[in-house]
């Protein structure tokens, strides 16, 4: 058996003039959860496409569980969830008739369907909603119920494009508690997400930007790769202390991360205390100077090819 249950090689897709996956390399290894990073634009959606088959790619290859995704992708639909952005709920339909909507579509037989549809409303928690319409579902509930409609068939390999965006914090911590337990059953899980802090849930994570895969590795990895320092502030007037630190000598980025502002050093100096030094003589008021442990935001910067 392939190990492998995402591979792709050189892929790309182009829109007219713009490419919006240009030679992506990529392998997703069975039994894990990688995610795919990276903002608006990045190609994420793209490529979640080209891998559930439902958009040709330009050009390159892409397996999915073994199964060519150029040459056969009928037989990719086959074994795959899929997920999109916008996922096809009936909204004048009810929870249950949604379900059974899709286990027809993927012709779950009777007995078959009986089982799955308890175990994913074990997972789902929708039990009490399922003669309410789709439709007067909260934005949480609808991302549960596109999920149980995705998983109906039992598939090997769960496609899930930005599943928890625009979602509130507590349904998407109760989400990927359902994803755990799917990848405890063995599904391998493929997701993409705007969201940089979900990627520490991820056993290994590719950060994108333009359309291409900046880097790939576990998210303790591509921390370690970064080859600057990150300082953290705290001040009583941050939007004067990032003008001087961006003119600063040594420093090589300056970002806001809300009320804070993250700086990065490529070498020893400055370091915390000649920063405090610098900062109060600007009478900006430093409340706290100190380094902390980069987040996968300041990777991404560090990476990007921002003007």
């Amino acid at each position: 058996m392939n190990e492998h249950a995402i591979q792709t090689k050189g892929l790309v897709k182009r829109y007219e003039a713009v490419c919006a996956v240009d030679g992506l390399d990529l392998t997703v290894q069975r039994g894990e959860v990688f995610g795919l990073i990276g903002p608006d634009g990045a190609g994420k959606t793209t490529t979640m496409r080209m891998l559930a088959g439902v958009l040709r790619p330009d050009g390159g290859q892409a397996l999915v569980l073994g199964s060519d995704v150029i040459g056969n992708p009928e037989q990719v639909k086959e074994k795959i969830g899929y997920m999109s952005q916008r996922f096809g709920l009936y909204e004048d339909l009810t929870v249950a008739e949604n379900i059974d909507f899709y286990a027809d579509l993927y012709l779950v037989g009777r007995k078959e369907r009986e089982a799955r549809f308890k175990r994913l409303m074990e997972f789902s928690r929708l039990g009490p909603f399922l003669g309410r319409l789709a439709g007067k579902l909260s934005g949480g509930m609808k991302q549960k119920l596109g999920l149980a409609c995705a998983l109906i068939h039992t598939p090997d390999l769960l496609l899930l494009d930005e599943p928890t965006n625009g979602v509130d914090p507590v349904s998407r911590r109760e989400f990927w508690k359902i994803l755990y337990d799917l990848l405890a059953e063995g599904v391998t899980i493929f997701i993409s997400t705007p969201y940089m802090d979900e990627a520490d849930r991820c056993h290994r994570v590719g950060i994108m930007e333009k359309g291409k895969l900046l880097i790939s590795d576990t998210p303790e990895g591509i921390r370690k790769g970064m080859k600057t320092r990150i300082i953290e502030i705290k001040c009583a007037n941050p939007k004067k202390a990032v003008a001087l630190l961006q003119k600063m000598e040594g420093v090589a980025d300056v970002v806001f991360f809300g009320d804070k502002i993250h700086i990065s050093v490529r070498s020893q100096k400055p370091d915390e205390s000649s920063i405090r030094k610098f900062l109060e003589k600007q009478d900006t008021e430093p409340r706290s100077v100190r380094a902390i442990t980069p987040s996968l935001e300041d990777v991404f910067f560090e990476l990007s090819d921002r003007p």
